[in-house]
């Protein structure tokens, strides 16, 4: 099992908990505390959000991504109204519809993008035109973006910006699935605060799993006249969802050791060195073809079959994508994590250079 893990590089979530985290679920593993978010660690969340971010907030933890961004959405538009999105993210293409349910049935509206990210210039015309079919198309009510990007792209801190302004001139809030956020910031030098609420983010989703959780996410609201009134409806929403935890503690003790010491960025950081040196490797293949900058954990490149077919055979595992049209070979993306070792880096150069 152990060698395998060092050749799965199909997604970081593959790995094991982080152990600083196994710790601290160790830690509150004992005697009884008040249920359902009462106790201690949970109430403490709010005020650790807060001064992570430099804001102030709302906390509600789930155990999933695809219910931070489901519900957090559910909270944001109204079941005839519409989300748009790029076409590329996860909300769109990999939640098995879990955002249509849980928002009872708002429509999700994709953009296509070269590098996965939305062109804020595009963005208002966008709005116009849905503005003017009136009735005949669900008025977009949120806006939502993915940092970093299913692409393993970063926006920069401006170009979040000019896309909140944009959706916020139009009337809707800005939803961020921050899955990844931690690479992105590891990536772009920037504080937590900068790339969300003060780019002008309502909403995060914050990723906790891929930083190192065994199960742990985080709607946070940035409290400002746009997400107030929708905080009224977020605990019913959670707890008809089923995340509402009898035994909170242990979803609280995990996000809370991520954020202590920077945790779950000093994970991100590690995981972003690990990629950059495989990317350096792809850079003087021969045969490599890298379509999109590598901006955080996630590397995407075009190999030759028989290539893939080696290292498929040496035991390694990662996702096949569809190749770009006109280009020779196969498209696949090879994650990093915070347990990826430089060895684990090295031996598949050496077996992609053999």
């Amino acid at each position: 099992m152990s060698e395998d893990i060092r050749k799965n590089f199909a997604s970081d979530n593959v790995t094991p908990v982080c152990s600083e985290v196994m710790e601290a679920l160790s830690r509150v593993n004992h005697g009884g505390v008040p249920s359902y978010g009462e106790d201690t660690f949970s109430k403490t969340l709010k005020t650790r959000f807060g001064e992570v971010f430099e804001a102030e907030v709302e906390v509600f933890p789930v155990a999933t991504g695809t219910a931070a961004n489901s519900l957090a959405l559910s909270a944001m538009v109204a079941p005839h109204g519409g989300i748009l999105c790029d076409q590329s993210a996860h909300i769109n293409s990999d939640e098995g519809g879990a955002p249509e349910f849980f928002t009872h049935g708002a429509k999700l509206v994709g953009i296509p993008s070269a590098q996965g990210q939305m062109d804020p210039a595009t963005l208002p015309s966008t709005l116009v035109q849905n503005a003017e079919k009136g009735i005949l198309a669900p008025p977009f009510q949120a806006l939502s973006l993915t940092q970093a990007t299913e692409w393993g792209t970063t926006y920069s801190c401006d170009a979040l910006s000019q896309l909140s302004s944009t959706a916020h001139e139009h009337g809707l809030t800005v939803h961020l699935d921050g899955a990844r956020l931690g690479n992105a910031i590891a990536h772009l030098g920037c504080s937590p605060a900068e790339t969300t609420w003060k780019a002008g983010v309502d909403v995060l989703s914050f990723g906790g799993t891929k930083a190192g959780a065994m199960a742990a996410e985080a709607v946070v609201f940035f409290l400002n006249d746009r997400t107030r009134p929708l905080l009224n409806a977020m605990p019913h929403l959670r707890k008809r969802a089923g995340h509402t935890w009898s035994k909170h503690r242990f979803l609280s003790a995990q996000l809370l050791a991520l954020l202590d010491n920077e945790l779950w960025l000093t994970n991100a950081h590690h995981a972003n060195m690990m990629s950059q040196r495989l990317v350096q490797a792809l850079k003087r293949h021969p045969a490599a073809h890298l379509p999109f900058a590598t901006e955080s954990n996630e590397v995407f490149a075009v190999l030759p079959h028989p290539l893939l077919q080696e290292l498929h055979d040496e035991g390694y595992h990662f996702y096949h994508y569809p190749t770009p049209e006109g280009v020779p070979g196969q498209l696949v993306r090879f994650v990093t994590s915070f347990y990826t070792r430089p060895d684990d880096i090295d031996a598949l150069i050496d077996s992609l250079t053999a």
